[in-house]
């Protein structure tokens, strides 16, 4: 039958439209195919991104556990073998002064405290100390290092001593920084474990330093106050020997910093062999527990 426009006249047929309101069966296919690869192509992509972001999450906890105690391990083995390598070749022994006589019915007078031999300052990445906190573990020890550069000191010696802050043993403040996670072993991982009266010792080639630790404080990474020779109201003021132990706060961040403080307790010469906390040296029952 013909269509006819209104007013009985014929209608033009438009081959055009027909065309597009029924579309082949072979551009239907293609169509169909460009869609799917197009999700291909974004499935593939999202699977890629997945998987580095899988593999990224691995590496950060590798390096933040794992290579903790890897880098811990390795710290470790080192600083005992800067211990046996001090112990081989002991410094030279000054001759004793000598003592009066005393008689035979005269009580002696207790000892005096030794004075601690204090060394010269070291250069920047020069290892001169190794530091042992029973309260961190009974085998930790980590070595110190001149300076405080992460790539010459803090990320491959362990703990670092800033350079113009007094040595291990002298009248002022000992001052040392090292890392509590990511890198050099994390020594000062559980700094904020410390417990008033757990010992800190420094050894050098000289001997024994020991310090007891007082208080922790956190701070602004701008309080450079804490380097002084007093670094704190509460301590026993001028003239006292401290220690003093700085790490980032609060872990995996550096937005501030935490501070621990130690005093000076007495200092053992080498050939009088090492105190307690020290691995190897007779345990008393007055260990930290």
């Amino acid at each position: 039958m013909d269509i006819r426009e209104p007013g009985g006249q014929r209608a033009a047929a438009d081959p055009a439209s027909s065309e597009t309101v029924v579309p082949s069966d072979a551009a239907t296919r293609r169509g169909h195919a460009r869609r799917a690869r197009k999700i291909s192509v974004i499935g593939v992509a999202g699977e890629l991104l997945l998987t580095a972001g899988v593999v990224v999450l691995l590496f950060v906890g590798w390096q933040m556990w794992i290579g903790d105690q890897i880098a811990a391990a390795q710290n470790r083995a080192d600083a005992l073998a800067l211990a046996e390598e001090w112990q081989d070749s002991p410094p030279p022994i000054a001759d004793p002064s000598p003592s009066a006589t005393v008689a035979p019915d005269e009580p002696e007078e207790p000892a005096a405290p030794i004075e601690p031999v204090i060394a010269a300052e070291p250069d920047d990445g020069e290892e001169f100390g190794i530091m042992y906190v029973p309260r961190f573990g009974a085998d930790f020890a980590a070595r110190i290092g001149g300076g405080v550069s992460r790539a010459r000191t803090l990320d491959t010696i362990g703990i670092g001593h800033y350079p113009g802050t007094q040595m291990p043993g002298e009248v002022g403040n000992f001052a040392v920084a090292a890392h509590r996670t990511g890198f050099g072993g994390a020594p000062f991982y559980a700094i904020d474990e410390l417990r008033v009266g757990d010992s800190i010792i420094i050894e050098t080639q000289d001997g024994w330093y020991t310090y007891r630790f007082r208080t922790l404080e956190y701070v602004r990474p701008s309080a450079v106050d804490v380097l002084a020779p007093v670094p704190q109201d509460t301590l026993t003021g001028a003239g006292g020997r401290y220690l003093t132990m700085t790490s980032c706060s609060p872990k995996h961040t550096i937005a501030e910093r935490i501070i621990a403080y130690s005093v000076f307790e007495s200092f053992h010469p080498r050939a009088d062999g090492p105190p307690e906390g020290v691995p190897g040296a007779p345990v008393s029952e007055s260990a930290v527990s």
